[in-house]
């Protein structure tokens, strides 16, 4: 364990001629959103990956399709975060903090539910995916709030 520690470590640690190391930039909350929506793309692509070839023959064609659906509105809102922390370098504002908290935790909600719902045969995970999407709803909305009432 402490080996591949070490490895990842001389991996994530670039050596550089004037500093003995550089470190990960500063996060601040855009970054972070930038990031979120980066590692949810991330997910998302091997999720569906996953879907493709090894649930294959262990799902029914129904709960394959729910968890590639899991997978493409992971994928579409880890964009918007993206999207997100993009736009709020240039028009920042708490619009923009909301919709990002509201995409990661729809994302969560929604494909979280829906992955768990297919692997685990548990059906009552089938009612928390619509609060998800409510959330990915309002996210969006703030986005637009965002521009409505920007003052320029």
């Amino acid at each position: 364990m402490i080996r591949i520690i070490k490895t990842l470590r001389h991996i994530l640690l670039i050596s550089c001629p004037k500093q003995k190391v550089l470190y990960m930039a500063k996060l601040n909350t855009v970054n972070l959103i930038i990031a979120a929506g980066a590692f949810n793309a991330f997910i998302a692509v091997g999720a569906g990956a996953f879907a493709a070839h090894g649930l294959k023959n262990l799902l029914s064609i129904e709960y394959l399709n729910t968890f590639k659906t899991a997978a493409d509105y992971q994928l579409m809102h880890g964009v918007g975060l993206i999207l997100i922390g993009l736009l709020s370098k240039l028009n920042p504002g708490h619009y923009m903090i909301a919709a990002a908290t509201f995409m990661f935790a729809g994302i969560i909600l929604f494909s979280g539910s829906l992955y768990l719902l297919t692997l685990t045969d548990t059906k009552w995970l089938g009612m928390i995916t619509p609060i998800g999407g409510i959330f990915f709803l309002a996210s969006w909305l703030m986005v637009g709030f965002n521009y409505l009432y920007r003052k320029e």
